[in-house]
């Protein structure tokens, strides 16, 4: 076929096409027509009257499936309607039978009834109607425009400042340190070259003072617990494992002989510890037993001939499994075993053995082999050690809280052997602890980072207009903003947490166990998610090496398993809650208990009055009160009827192990379920405790938003509770969405708040002028 002759919008001939222009564009660069389609088109313009013969022809020229228009006659047919049309006013444009019409008009011509009307049916044959196809027909290329953001609402130093509480000296020092060249990331270099690099690391931060911060002052440390735990939080911002091989070194190695040693222990060792000049190792973990501490098999039988303890591995489940500093440069551990004394087991305590000479050979009887390749975290040197009749003196036992005497007995303050052995792993609670900061650090890098490039790309948009950028568009802020909101409450939560294990005393240990173990998990699957969605909010960009993610992911992974599993925690956490409801009960006698069951009967009807389950108004679902009430009201739920399931399995002569097997799902939900309250009501604390009027503004949107995020995340469960009914439901649902909105017009201040470098963020789609800007 000769295009000219039948598809030359050009030529005269066919100036009677102009009506049909605009759907003939349309409907092929839409995509190939079916056949039923050009059949159906063909069938109506033949019985229109009016359009004579060479026309027909024409429009068949054009509506032929075996030989469609090329992309230059496409490009030449949209010059004509683009330059027809500029003529036009915007009132004109439509639809496309009206874009047509006035195209032929601007030619002279005059279309008829018949031909309009055939043109109409054509449009809703093809669904091609609308304002929204002609404006997109004949949109102006898109204007460029340079990123700009809304003025913060808020000092951003001054939240910083807020954010960094009252270790803003330590966290300075800790961020002007990991910010010189000699911490940048490293990419493509091999395992035993970026091992050492970050020993290198280490040894700069033991040389500043870092390593002993928590140490006593006699031992060159500066007696500060809050600092080293702040210094953690803060060296999160860099590579994840210079951290972790800090943490190994200063906080279990250290932290086990402060906290389980006595002062000659202390005085022997931890200045050495604190300058790296002993490095060592927490053994803990064993193969066969990973959580379950309690029945590890490694064990330390005293020999009273020679005043001496030695050291077995029974078999290869009981070896040291998973062990920080074993594989290359560790030379002493605090290895934990069943401690054997006079044939009798004494449960597990902690010892210091050494397991390398000086000159980085093997000791006698240990061996040790390199876990190899993990799937982050490979500058830290993981290996496995077995013992083999390893002698250690009597007094490398850390006997704080168990001791055995020069005639070979054994004696402890603490006669129970389970509560002695749950007071020793209380005290070095500061591991979950400090995991929990690492998490939320590394959950702002990620943060900061994807929500920086959120505001900087553009894509897609109204036709004509700028491409939107990207923190504009709903979904990508309902994918960053709720976590953003979470972040800044686990930050209040956290401090909380911190500051109680700090102060703690012996009789609220346990308690600070249980918060620990609970905010852990929280955080560290928090910051799984986190750093997923953060990476999938950056699309391709965010799965290259250099902008961060693939480090993140891989680095944080196993903070929802180390120091802990996350599930096993919340186990805990749910018992701990058990045990508090049990002692409450029986602490109140008969009457206080029937007491109790009415008011918590009285509270049951006041939160489940219609009128509460219905109300929909905006003060309401963004008042405190409401917000607190259901989190409180969700966990005491789900505490009374988790207590009632268990007890209903006691009764039936199951036993207690059994009993909560059967309900561990129940008790994971109420473990949730009350971290949740916490971290909603250590927010509103520490919004409480902020004089600055514009910083309390802004973190109490931020809390809204947490809170009734978070409400919205269990809607399921609230509505088949009849706590929330259908309306209210959706209302704050739609609630959600408007404050997502609004928090994200303060998003790049919020995470810049986080106080990150430059340096330490390294990611390039977060730095290239994407600041907040005045303008």
């Amino acid at each position: 076929m000769s295009h000219s002759r039948t598809r030359d919008p050009l030529e005269p001939l066919e100036s009677a096409l102009h009506p049909f222009l605009p759907m003939l564009y349309v409907a092929w660069a839409d995509g190939d027509l079916s056949d039923s389609e050009i059949s159906s088109i063909c069938s109506k313009l033949s019985e229109v009257d009016g359009v004579d013969q060479p026309c027909q022809r024409a429009l068949k020229g054009w509506l032929d499936p075996d030989d469609p228009p090329t992309s230059l006659e496409l490009g030449s047919l949209l010059t004509l309607i683009r330059t027809t049309a500029a003529s036009l006013s915007a009132e004109e444009r439509l639809s496309l039978t009206d874009l047509g019409a006035q195209m032929a008009k601007v030619e002279g011509v005059e279309i008829s009834d018949p031909v309009r009307s055939a043109l109409i049916d054509l449009e809703r044959t093809l669904a091609l109607g609308g304002r929204e196809v002609v404006r997109r027909l004949l949109a102006p290329p898109r204007p460029a425009v340079s990123p700009k953001e809304p003025k913060p609402s808020f000092d951003v130093a001054a939240m910083t400042t807020l954010l960094d509480g009252d270790q803003v000296a330590i966290r300075r020092k800790v961020r002007d340190l990991i910010s010189q060249p000699e911490f940048a990331y490293l990419y493509g270099v091999t395992t035993e070259e970026y091992r050492e690099r970050v020993l290198e690391r280490v040894q700069i931060l033991a040389d500043a003072g870092i390593g002993s911060l928590s140490f006593p002052v006699d031992v060159g440390g500066s007696g500060d617990m809050a600092a080293f735990v702040a210094a953690f939080e803060t060296a999160a911002y860099g590579d994840l494992s210079v951290l972790i091989k800090m943490g190994v070194q200063f906080g279990l190695f250290g932290g086990s002989i402060l906290q389980l040693g006595t002062e000659r222990h202390h005085k022997t060792y931890l200045a050495r510890v604190g300058t790296l000049d002993l490095p060592g190792c927490f053994a803990m973990t064993e193969t066969g037993h990973g959580s379950n501490v309690y029945d590890l098999e490694t064990i330390a039988r005293y020999d009273p001939d020679s005043d001496e303890f030695s050291i077995n591995t029974p078999n290869e489940n009981a070896r040291k499994d998973y062990i920080g500093n074993a594989a290359l440069h560790g030379r002493l551990a605090t290895v934990f075993a069943q401690l054997e004394v006079k044939g009798q087991n004494q449960g597990v305590h902690a010892l210091l053995v050494p397991i390398r000479d000086g000159d980085g050979i093997p000791c006698k009887g240990v061996g040790i082999e390199d876990c190899g390749e993990k799937l982050g975290l490979n500058g830290v040197d993981n290996g496995r050690i077995w013992f083999d009749d390893v002698r250690v003196p009597r007094q490398n036992l850390l006997d704080r809280f168990g001791w055995v005497s020069a005639d070979g007995e054994y004696e402890s303050p603490i006669a129970s052997p389970a509560k002695r052995f749950f007071t020793m792993l209380g005290t070095l609670v500061g591991g979950r602890v400090s995991v929990a900061l690492g998490a939320l650090s590394a959950s702002k890098s990620a943060l900061t980072i994807a929500t920086r490039y959120g505001v900087r790309r553009r894509q897609f948009g109204p036709e004509g207009q700028p491409e939107i950028v990207l923190l504009d568009y709903r979904t990508h802020q309902r994918r960053l903003m709720p976590r953003l909101a979470t972040t800044y409450g686990l930050d209040f939560a956290l401090k909380y947490l911190t500051q109680r294990y700090v102060q703690s005393f012996d009789e609220d240990r346990r308690e600070v166990e249980a918060l620990a173990a609970g905010l852990k998990a929280y955080a560290t699957w928090h910051a799984t998610d986190s750093i997923q969605g953060c990476r999938e909010a950056c699309g391709g960009q965010g799965y290259l090496s250099q902008n961060r993610f693939a480090a993140l992911k891989a680095d944080t992974d196993v903070f929802t398993t180390f120091e802990g599993d996350n599930t096993v925690l919340l186990q805990l956490v749910s018992k701990s809650l058990l045990t508090g409801f049990r002692r409450q009960f029986g602490e109140m006698g008969v009457l206080g208990l029937a007491r109790y069951v009415a008011a918590q009967a009285a509270t049951a009807m006041a939160e489940l009055n219609p009128v509460v389950t219905r109300r929909t108004e905006e003060e309401h679902l963004r008042s405190r009160e409401f917000q607190s009430a259901a989190l409180r009201w969700r966990e005491e739920h789900l505490l009374i009827s988790l207590a009632k399931r268990i007890k209903k399995r006691l009764d039936k002569e199951l036993d207690s192990f059994e009993a909560l097997n059967q309900v561990q799902d129940h008790a994971i939900a109420l473990a949730k379920a009350h971290v949740e309250a916490v971290v909603l009501e250590q927010f509103i604390a520490g919004i409480d405790s902020c004089d600055d009027k514009s910083l309390r503004e802004m973190l109490d949107l931020v809390c809204d938003l947490y809170a009734l995020s978070r409400i919205d995340a269990g809607r399921g469960w609230f509505q088949a509770h009849g706590y929330l009914e259908a309306p209210k439901s959706k209302a704050i649902r739609k609630l959600v969405n408007r404050l997502c909105a609004e928090v994200r017009l303060q998003a790049v201040p919020l995470v810049d708040a986080f106080g990150i470098p430059d340096e330490l963020l390294a990611a390039p789609i977060a730095l290239d002028g994407v600041a907040s800007d005045p303008g």
